[in-house]
């Protein structure tokens, strides 16, 4: 069963603090950031700033995927972590 958009903006944000929150994730939590940006890119009508959001954090989890030092990639995207949780709270879908 599919899970609803605002379920995967929830398990989008999930993720994401996580990262902050911990500094570290794991391959298949970026998998997962890919599967959902590439779902609601698809489903969702969004303005530019949307579209953007969702290619910066779908190029955050392409690079987190192929990174040597995953942890460290993380770290280094505090900041950006931040700014996108927030960004998403004030998404509307």
């Amino acid at each position: 069963m599919p899970i609803s958009q605002q379920d995967q903006m929830n398990l989008l944000k999930d993720i994401l603090n996580n990262h902050k929150a911990d500094c570290c994730g794991t391959v298949s939590e970026c998998e997962q950031l890919e599967r959902l940006i590439k779902s609601l890119m698809v489903k969702t009508n969004m303005d530019s700033n949307g579209q953007t959001l969702f290619e910066d954090i779908y190029q955050y989890s392409q690079h987190g995927i192929n990174s040597a030092n995953l942890n460290q990639h993380i770290e280094s995207h505090q900041e950006d972590l931040s700014k996108w949780v927030n960004d998403i709270d004030q998404f509307s879908l």
